[in-house]
């Protein structure tokens, strides 16, 4: 076991969660991580947390995070710290396992009027609380991130998710793309190893066309 240092400052998403994930698999007894922003520093929590390691985060400046990551003794020398394959789940997940995903990739639901499209998703997002099972996750992309933001009629029905448990995933290289970090009213901003994480653990994946 080792003690190791990570500076992914300046780093794209996801290579800050790349690294940190490599590293713990290398057998890194304690890391010492810098990132330079809050989308990576909860990325990063959230793979150590599910390779059962303990994290503390503290802010060090306005754009600098440092976590410290200790890992948990008897994932490092039982066997039972995970491969690459392993933490992706490229072997099929039994549906008790898995959870409902919802993935919404476009600012429209159907073709036509991109006016009436917008609107027919927004009442989409807003049935889903409504129908049972509630999803383990909503995943937001390119401008479906819209729906998180000022504009968007659909804002009272993904807090209600929120609160009810559901993770409301959104791109953060989209809100940028889309100048609309600013405007972001719910959800976390997220990249694109947590929604491939999130989507091939799921059981089942839906999104309206």
């Amino acid at each position: 076991m080792s003690q190791k240092e990570l500076d992914c400052r300046g780093l794209p998403c996801p290579q800050p969660v790349l690294q940190v994930k490599e590293a713990l698999e290398q057998g890194a007894s304690h890391l010492e991580v810098l990132v330079d922003n809050e989308a990576s520093s909860k990325n990063v929590q959230r793979l150590a947390g599910r390779m059962g390691h303990l994290v503390q985060v503290e802010q060090v400046a306005a754009d600098c995070y440092r976590l410290s990551i200790a890992a948990q003794e008897s994932r490092v020398n039982s066997g039972a710290h995970p491969h690459a394959e392993e933490f992706h789940c490229d072997v099929p997940v039994p549906d008790e396992q898995g959870g409902l995903v919802y993935v919404i990739s476009a600012d429209t639901m159907g073709r036509g009027n991109d006016e009436l499209g917008w609107a027919l998703l927004q009442t989409y997002v807003q049935t889903i609380v409504k129908v049972d099972p509630l999803p383990e996750a909503v995943i937001l992309y390119n401008s479906g991130v819209r729906l998180v933001t000022t504009e968007s009629g659909a804002l009272e029905a993904l807090r209600d998710l929120q609160a009810g448990g559901v993770e409301i995933l959104v791109c953060g290289t989209c809100l940028d793309f889309y100048q609309l970090k600013s405007a972001i009213q719910v959800g976390q901003i997220s990249n694109m190893f947590a929604i491939m994480d999130a989507t091939v653990r799921a059981a089942k994946v839906v999104s309206p066309l």
